[in-house]
């Protein structure tokens, strides 16, 4: 067996498969993306072992570890040699210590190359730090509610240029209605194995776009090094016309379901106060849907306008015409192009 950093062991990844041996509940909590579980204790077993090594020592729990494991061997193998089409296998496990190096030295028995990741899935993550904050092209695309980065964000990949979907990697959108009508979130541990798998792919020699947030999107968090470059970077602020905001929301979000809109709606009584709150509901259960988004505006714009100033982040503003999401693209292509040419 070998023993590799994480960034060789990453590289590898592009075309081997990851066996995580941690147990069931560590693996849900947030794995390597792509990682394939085949646990060598489940989390009960996993927490007796613990146990008696705290209290007992080390051999008295090897030999409990060895007691549990013996008859799932042979399972373990044949998973293996499944998963191992090349014969060969990238392993890890919390640390990068025994239970992966006992599970590799199996593997091998019967012939399969395994390669052990060096400090575990601990040190994956400490590298998933060091990368997030390490983006040099980094364009934050700012605006108010409305504006359609996201989707300004996709015809920027359709003309060649590298973006990240934190809203679509979080299954959220970000506000009090962002979770409607999206997939479960997951943990804020996947969501950033997630978002480095992305990073991994691209290279950072050119601009990477991604859409300014606030440090959490739904429930889950932002990793700190990424959050600090986005606030360090010269921001893009697009400025689209009201009419065309409105118009926006009123699209996507006019269609979804009643009870889950007038739920969402009461969520923020409190920054909207009780009687503006009573009045946006009025307008949604007449299906005023425009004044329903206009009104909303007046309190997201503000919330925006408040992030602004307390950041004091480098903006280049840029004023657009329409709120057509490809014209709008190609705009911003432009303009940035030629204010860093004039720079």
């Amino acid at each position: 067996m070998q023993i590799l950093n994480p960034e060789d062991f990453l590289t590898l990844k592009k075309s081997l498969p990851v066996v995580d041996v941690r147990s069931p509940g560590e693996f849900t909590e947030g794995h390597i993306s792509g990682a394939i579980n085949i646990p060598i204790f489940n989390d009960d077993e996993r927490a007796i072992v613990g146990t008696l090594y705290k209290k007992t020592g080390r051999v008295p729990a090897i030999e409990k570890g060895l007691e549990i494991v013996g008859p799932k061997m042979a399972q373990f193998v044949r998973e293996a040699i499944r998963i191992a089409s090349s014969g060969q296998l990238l392993v890890h496990c919390w640390r990068g210590g025994m239970r992966s190096e006992s599970m590799a030295w199996l593997f091998e028995r019967v012939g399969i190359k395994c390669f052990i990741l060096e400090g575990g899935y601990k040190s994956y993550r400490n590298y998933l730090l060091e990368r997030a904050g390490n983006i040099p092209h980094l364009m934050v695309i700012e605006g108010h509610t409305g504006s359609g980065k996201t989707e300004i964000l996709y015809h920027l990949k359709e003309m060649g240029e590298q973006i990240i979907d934190l809203e679509g990697l979080a299954n959220h959108k970000g506000s009090v209605f962002g979770g409607i009508g999206q997939q479960p979130q997951p943990t804020t541990q996947q969501f950033q194995n997630d978002l480095l798998d992305e990073l991994l792919g691209m290279d950072l020699s050119k601009k990477v776009w991604i859409e300014g947030e606030s440090q959490t999107v739904g429930r889950v968090f932002l990793p700190d090094p990424l959050w600090e470059r986005m606030n360090a970077t010269q921001n893009i602020e697009i400025l689209v016309p009201r009419t065309d905001r409105i118009s926006r929301l009123v699209k996507e979000y006019g269609a979804l379901p009643d009870e889950l809109m007038e739920n969402a709606i009461q969520c923020i009584v409190k920054r909207l106060g009780d009687q503006r709150m009573k009045e946006i509901l009025a307008c949604y259960r007449e299906k005023e849907l425009h004044d329903v988004a206009d009104k909303l505006l007046e309190y997201y714009d503000q919330t925006y306008q408040f992030s602004r100033d307390k950041y004091k982040k480098k903006y280049l503003e840029i004023v657009l015409p329409t709120g057509d999401a490809a014209v709008n693209a190609k705009l911003i292509l432009e303009k940035t192009a030629s204010a860093v040419k004039t720079h």
